[in-house]
């Protein structure tokens, strides 16, 4: 399994290049220094392809190519669901958010907090927010990278984990804490062209060694007959993944929590859109994310589904004499997430095998950037300049957030190495940040679109959300954690609505946002993309139902 010379070489090349495009995109121009607009919003320059390849190469990380290849081979095409509701919900929060946080001129999700209730809840949610970015999402997203190069460069038995948390995290250091957003943002563009290539040249790859006859097809044909009840997406209530995707629950339930809070109030993923030079210009960078977001499922799930076929029916498969043994813990017990190492380690050829290592870091380092800027956004812009330093300059507030993002990544590379027990990454994400992120979501829409929410009932609801979500988890109810996620958003919804109602029962929120109709007007390009997309959808899971 081990790096040719000319794979390093490539995947040498790959950093020297990306390091050097994102410090020269973000350099100083002439005569001007960097604000606090330009390292935490690009200078509002950004056009739609960068919006929209920006928002994949920061979404499409370790988590979804490893975790999500991972739970395609113990779940099957059921786990695409979170990558195509994502293209709907995009559509969503293109069309109805995003006219708001663009026109109150926001830097941060906080900041919408804010002007909507008021600067204790925008600090606690702040707070929240970093703490969820550096000990769940980078520390997530260091460890699985980590892992995979250990298992595609190394001989797959840990020795290059520690060694790989401190490249990656160098590797995205070098220039996005310099850089700021215009760094990530730019660089992303490149990011995500290596990540598509090199996520097609592995499907073509494993589907083509899956059967020792070849070929694409006759190997997708192959998957399907071997495999048929991986390509469901709804999942039958006694399926043994079922708590993790609750059968039609991922069309009307607990999905679009999740749904909605990542690609709506997710600071590292709407922080880009935010730096749009206009609104419309977001919006079709929306739509196009959407799109790119449709063939997700092909480079990151069918592999995990390719490795189960190999792993659990090797008769009548091309695989190599060590499929059983590769994923079989030492306690008998099945490692997912090594599936699209593994894939890569034993069938991408010399060469190629640069190419998609490289693509495979290109999406962690993004990721990491994009965090690294938004926990720096949050605590500079949030934090620092009301609470520390109120009159800092703008020099100031750059500096602190460069030495924000760099403590950030030095204490998750320490806490990176402890998830080393966890079978189930991707899930292990999405289940624990649902226990803060349906509070979150139900307070936050109810601000934009209820104007009788009051402050109180928005505090009350947002601190007793974590409670209930807890209590929704105990053993006895047996609840699917999305099943969970869309009754806390209810219950929260509920708490904050009586208790804003018995406070201010017939006038609306003095700070209540003031929206018409015109606000939510979307141009032609916007709506026919918008036809395509959910005519896609119902193709999709009319074929897989």
């Amino acid at each position: 399994m081990r790096f040719s010379t000319i794979d390093l070489t490539i995947f040498l090349l790959y950093i020297v290049g990306i390091v050097a495009l994102g410090l020269f995109v973000s350099r100083d121009k002439k005569g001007h220094k960097k604000d606090s607009k330009d390292y935490f919003l690009a200078g509002n320059s950004l056009t739609w392809w960068a919006i929209g390849a920006s928002l994949i190469a920061a979404n499409i990380s370790a988590e979804q190519i490893i975790g999500m290849s991972g739970s395609g081979f113990a779940i099957g095409l059921a786990i695409a669901s979170y990558e195509w509701m994502a293209a709907l919900t995009l559509i969503i929060v293109g069309k109805f958010f995003l006219p708001i946080f663009i026109e109150k001129k926001l830097y941060t999700i906080p900041e919408f907090i804010e002007q909507r209730y008021n600067t204790t809840l925008k600090t606690i949610l702040a707070i929240f927010w970093i703490f969820l970015f550096v000990f769940v999402n980078l520390t997530s997203v260091l460890f699985l990278g980590a892992k995979a190069l250990d298992t595609i460069m190394g001989v797959g038995d840990g020795s290059l984990i520690i060694y790989g948390i401190i490249a990656l995290a160098f590797i995205a250091a070098a220039y996005s804490l310099y850089g700021g957003l215009a760094a990530v943002a730019w660089t992303d563009i490149i990011q995500v062209i290596l990540l598509v290539l090199g996520g097609i040249i592995t499907t073509i790859i494993a589907l083509n060694n899956v059967t020792p006859d070849g070929g694409i097809i006759n190997g997708f044909s192959h998957i399907y007959n071997a495999a048929g009840e991986k390509f469901h997406m709804i999942l039958e209530k006694g399926h043994p993944e079922f708590d993790n995707l609750p059968g039609i629950a991922i069309l009307i339930g607990g999905m679009w929590i999740a749904n909605l809070y990542y690609w709506g109030f997710n600071q590292y993923i709407i922080q880009r859109t935010l730096a749009a030079k206009s609104l419309r210009e977001a919006q079709k960078g929306i739509a196009f994310a959407a799109f790119l977001k449709l063939i997700i499922p092909l480079i990151v799930v069918i592999p995990g589904i390719i490795a189960y076929v190999m792993y659990a029916q090797p008769e009548g498969t091309a695989v190599i004499a060590n499929a059983q043994d590769a994923f079989t813990k030492a306690d008998g017990s099945i490692n997912y997430d090594k599936a699209y190492p593994w894939l890569i380690g034993n069938f991408v050829p010399v060469g190629l095998k640069g190419v998609v290592v490289a693509a495979l870091t290109a999406a962690i380092v993004s990721s990491l950037a994009s965090m690294l800027n938004s926990i720096s956004t949050i605590f500079t812009m949030d934090i620092y300049k009301p609470y520390i330093n109120k009159t800092a300059v703008e020099g100031k507030l750059v500096s602190t957030g460069r030495i924000t993002a760099f403590v950030a990544l030095i204490v998750a590379c320490f806490v990176a190495p402890l998830l080393s027990s966890i079978p189930q990454a991707f899930q292990y994400i999405q289940e624990y940040t649902g226990i803060v992120s349906p509070g979150v979501l139900a307070v936050s829409m109810m601000g934009l679109f209820w104007k009788k929410v009051t402050t109180r009932g928005a505090i009350w609801g947002a601190v007793l959300s974590i409670p209930v979500a807890l209590l929704l988890k105990i053993d006895a109810l047996g609840l699917p954690f999305m099943d969970q996620m869309l009754y806390t958003f209810i219950i929260t919804i509920v708490i904050a609505g009586m208790i804003s109602l018995a406070t201010n029962e017939n006038d609306d929120d003095p700070k209540g946002f003031k929206i018409t109709k015109k606000l939510f007007t979307t141009d032609k390009s916007f709506n026919i993309a918008s036809y395509v997309i959910v005519l896609i959808l119902a193709v999709l899971y009319t074929i897989f139902w």
